[in-house]
């Protein structure tokens, strides 16, 4: 218990607080503050920056509207900063909603509301963007808030975070507001180290707890039961013991055992193998079974908590889905989660096409979640917001299902989408008018919507490169928008169970509770000449080493070298028992690793002579011929469509199969070279990305080439090797000797000298050889990993600044900086206006005239291909082109970025990405004025995702007309007015 002088001591501080304004400001919510909270606001009104770390929804925005208030009431300005123009956009309106709208403006990439208001809510790269202009909006700066601060681990945008944090004058508050992770503790150390005075907040408490939940078949059951009563627990909460619930385990069991393969839902996922099932022997389906949850969940209580008999988990069946396997279909879970009362729901679909593909099962269901009256105001309100829109434009847009869902209270929700649905989307949500949302991982990512419940369909999700497991950061991100504070009591996670799901991972993911923040931050060419412009190159080397990342590199590299003393001290071991006493032990173990290698080696030279003559044999292809793949999952007929050669990479031709599916080859797809044994023409004028001439193209090659020819004909794999030696221009023999590779490199790697040094060795002789030579196996893979550890050691110390080094020094050679790295030049004054990843080669092309001939239309589709990603199928293998002039220009872009990249090697330094053209004809189009639905045609690029990449391609061309000077300039002004049109500008404030 405190003494009478502590609890004086808190009354004071507490009178105080509520007279200053932190009460000023409590005393205008309606609701009262956490603990965490007022400490936080406390720190702030204290002249403190703060670090705050709590679960999603715990509401850590209240600091920030704190900091907002305190700067409004003493006269200074705040930034509140978020990392995607949609929450910028979210924050604005409940800002200007709170303090009116002459008090608080707006910046991103593609909107300018009252900038020079106290108070502007932007995305961070456009905070970053003006500190390295100089902009004179940060006078009287005295607060920036970071929303969504654990951004800095984001692989591609995470540096900028890290950028503002080191480089705000040291008056500036900084506020960084995050999701909890485990190393909270160690970034605020770092925060501490760059900003001085920084308080860490820590809650790890969800203020609406979290009950999880997996549904099998249609039944909902509790993943966890306490270990003592049988009562569901939140494991989310602090030091609960928990374990798997036993009827769940059963039941899953029971549902793999009675397994059917069938589907009673005309509704249900398309795609799937075999017939519609789904009737039991009287004809009746499944869904007039028992429909009691096994989760003992009851309506009528509203709240959507347990209801009955609690130690009873499992009571009836609800049944089985009618998907494969038993799994409940989109409609079935919808429809369980409105009659138990756990509405307004997300579903996570890691698929665009599966979002909208559950939208228009619910609407072939007839489903409606709302009124008729309320969805007649739905309807208005969204014929309201999308007036500006053409209506030539709706029916590509996908606008009539779209509103129709909305009217019945359902949608989808995707990066796909044309944003101003988005934005509609999120406002019906968050008013709870609508009910249910299927959407991608996207909506996670900082956007206020929460849920009652959270419903994931599957664990594994595509990460850009791969299909990956969800992680437990990222499930921790998605069920934690279950649970709206004020509103629901409780929330609830659902998982659908599928065959191969197993709740053991389940309860792995929802248990899991260390999600550390790892920094992405590394120095980019933009960084680098605006650092040396603003503060000089030795200033700038130094600012580099206060980096996160560097701070985190520094601190594991006590942690290596306190283990490379310890492997020392343990080879000292090592080689006291394999000392040996007819000779040198450790010379003869080195024979020996030296004869383990020369044998591996000459195995991968074997390997990679036939790798080679893949390699020869896919260059050779060319377009028309038909080929027969034996193996893998490119097995079968297919046809060449384009071999496209890229410097210092092995061919990977673009291949059409039987099904009409579009594939890439490559040399580690096949087993031997591969050999043409048919051809077939390839129409004039044929279009890769369209399904269509796909499906034609491939129905021609069943046709022409039924089958495989007979083996007799086929070209032998021999005589192949033999062409393709010939091409090589080198004899298979001298390549197999290793002639050529000097007698220094064969002296000590030839297997048979080795073997005779290591019988002539006294030790060959030694009884106990094996023993010894165990000991001294030992030894040497210690010697490797503790070499490994110092090699680490001395990568991690300055890195950061080394990259940097090398960058300046590439700079230099380019004449961005001056030959001493010291000053920047007019070229590199250009290069500090361009933020484009690809930011070099754009600089390059101002430079070298690269875009003097194009027109307005012709600059903006050469501009796209420095932005433009394709998403898996996306991928063209021969892009279209409007105009020799942008054909040329990006034959001259590519060159460009070839030299660069050849540089960039030379100097170790990470080379700059591919330009991809997958869009210039689209964008070629639109800034040429034709409608969206021609611009679109014969392409699988959603409406939604050029929009998006047209207003990549607007910011681009602003910086652009920035960075260069004269007809450049001017073509990229015309190009943004071109392309700022329909439905690029009719929602600015995305």
């Amino acid at each position: 218990m405190s003494s009478p002088a502590e609890r004086y001591a808190a009354a004071r501080e507490r009178n105080t607080r509520d007279r200053g304004a932190v009460g000023r400001f409590t005393g205008r919510l309606d609701f009262p503050l956490d603990d965490f909270q007022l400490a936080a606001i406390s720190a702030v009104d204290a002249g403190q920056g703060v670090l705050v770390a709590a679960p999603t929804g715990a509401g850590k925005t209240i600091v920030g509207e704190f900091a907002v208030a305190l700067a409004l009431e003493t006269g200074r300005k705040a930034f509140y900063t978020t990392p995607i123009k949609a929450l910028s956009n979210q924050k604005y309106h409940d800002l200007v909603a709170q303090h009116g709208s002459d008090k608080v403006g707006l910046l991103t990439g593609d909107a300018s509301v009252n900038g020079e208001a106290p108070v502007v809510v932007m995305t961070t790269e456009v905070l970053r963007n003006m500190m390295y202009a100089g902009s004179h909006t940060l006078a009287g700066l005295g607060f920036v808030v970071m929303d969504e601060v654990h951004y800095l681990a984001d692989r591609f945008r995470g540096a900028v975070w890290e950028e503002v944090i080191i480089h705000l004058p040291e008056s500036v508050q900084v506020i960084s507001l995050s999701a909890t992770v485990s190393n909270a503790e160690e970034f605020g150390d770092w925060l501490r180290t760059v900003r001085g005075n920084m308080e860490v907040i820590v809650s790890e408490v969800r203020p609406v707890p979290l009950w999880q939940h997996m549904m099998v078949g249609k039944d909902l059951m509790d993943l966890f039961v306490h270990e003592g009563d049988g009562l569901v627990v939140d494991p989310s909460g602090p030091a609960q013991q928990t374990s798997i619930n036993p009827e769940l385990i059963s039941r899953i069991m029971s549902t793999q055992r009675d397994a059917r393969w069938r589907r009673d839902d005309a509704g249900g996922p398309r795609g799937r193998r075999g017939r519609p099932h789904g009737r039991d022997d009287r004809g009746r389906s499944g869904r007039g079974r028992a429909e009691r949850s096994g989760g003992g969940y009851d309506r009528r209580r509203g709240d959507g908590r347990p209801g009955g008999d609690d130690t009873d988990h499992t009571r009836g069946h609800g049944g089985a889905g009618s998907l494969p396997g038993g799994t409940a279909s989109r409609s079935e879970v919808i429809d369980r989660l409105d009659r138990e009362g756990l509405l307004p729901a997300i579903t996570f679909i890691f698929s665009r096409a599966g979002c909208e593909g559950a939208v228009t099962q619910l609407l072939s269901r007839g489903t409606r979640l709302v009124p008729p009256q309320e969805g007649e105001r739905i309807r208005r309100l969204v014929e309201e917001r999308v007036a500006e829109v053409d209506d030539r434009d709706l029916p590509v847009l996908g606008y009539h299902d779209f509103v129709e869902g909305l009217s019945r209270g359902f949608a989808a929700h995707h990066a796909g989408m044309l944003p101003l649905f988005r934005e509609i989307v999120e406002e019906l949500f968050t008013a709870g008018r609508i009910k249910a949302v299927f959407a991608t991982e996207t909506l996670a990512l900082g956007i206020n919507m929460p849920a009652r419940t959270v419903v994931l369909e599957k664990l594994v999700k595509f990460n850009g490169e791969e299909h990956a497991p969800v992680t437990p950061a990222e499930y921790t991100q998605l069920t934690g928008r279950a649970g709206r504070r004020g509103i629901d009591i409780e929330g609830h996670a659902v998982v659908l169970h599928r065959r191969g799901l197993d709740p053991i991972d389940v309860a792995g993911l929802a248990s899991t509770r260390t999600y550390p923040l790892r920094s992405s931050f590394r120095p980019t060419y933009n960084m680098a000449v605006n650092l040396v412009a603003q503060f000089g190159r030795e200033v700038a080397h130094e600012l580099l080493q206060s980096s996160f990342a560097q701070f985190q590199a520094d601190r594991a590299v006590v942690g290596l070298a306190s283990q490379v003393r310890r492997n020392e001290e343990a080879m000292a071991g090592y080689a006291e028992s394999m000392h040996c006493e007819l000779g040198d032990f450790r010379e003869y173990a080195r024979l020996r690793r030296e004869l383990s290698d020369a044998e591996k080696t000459a195995a991968r030279r074997r390997s990679a002579s036939l790798r080679a003559e893949i390699a020869v044999s896919l260059e050779e292809l060319s377009p028309g011929d038909v080929l027969s793949l034996p193996q893998g999952r490119r097995k079968g007929m297919a046809i060449v469509l384009t071999v496209p050669s890229k410097p210092g990479r092995s061919p990977e031709p673009s291949i059409l199969d039987s099904d009409a599916q579009l594939r890439r080859l490559t040399v580690h797809d096949l087993q031997d070279p591969v050999i043409p044994v048919a051809r077939v023409a390839i129409p004039r004028g044929f279009n890769p990305r369209n399904v269509r001439s796909r499906k034609d193209l491939a129905a021609t090659l069943r046709a022409q080439v039924p089958f495989e020819p007979p083996p007799s004909q086929w070209p032998s794999t021999e005589a192949a090797g033999q062409r393709v030696r010939g091409h090589q221009g080198e004899p298979e023999q001298t390549r197999a000797s290793g002639a050529g590779e000097g007698s220094g490199a064969t002296r000590h790697t030839d297997p048979d000298e080795l073997r005779s040094r290591l019988r002539a060795h006294p030790c060959h002789q030694c009884p106990d050889r094996e023993d010894h030579a165990r000991w001294a196996e030992r030894w040497w893979k210690l010697r490797r990993d503790t070499d490994d550890l110092q090699r680490r050691v001395s990568g991690r110390t300055n890195t950061v600044a080394k990259t940097f080094d090398r960058i300046c020094t590439l700079l230099s050679e380019l004449g961005y900086l001056t030959e001493d790295g010291q000053q920047v030049t007019d070229a590199g004054a250009s290069l500090r206006r361009i933020y484009t990843e690809k930011d070099l080669v754009a600089a390059q092309a101002i430079t070298q005239g690269t875009w003097q001939r194009l027109d307005a239309a012709g600059l903006a589709a050469v501009v796209s291909t420095l932005i433009h990603e394709p998403r898996g199928s996306d991928e063209s293998p021969s892009p279209r082109w409007p105009t020799t002039e942008v054909e040329e220009a990006f034959h001259e872009m590519v060159a460009i970025w070839s030299q660069l990249t050849d540089r960039e090697a030379d100097h170790r330094l990470p080379l700059t990405g591919e330009l991809d053209p997958g869009i210039a004809w689209m964008i070629h189009r639109w800034a040429s004025g034709r409608a969206l639905d021609e611009v679109l045609r014969d392409s699988e690029l959603s409406a939604g995702d050029f929009v998006r990449r047209s207003k990549q391609v607007v910011d681009l061309l602003g910086q652009i007309a920035q960075a260069a000077d004269g007809p450049v300039s001017a073509t990229a002004r015309r190009a943004t007015d071109a392309m700022l049109r329909g439905v690029v500008a009719a929602d600015r404030m995305d």
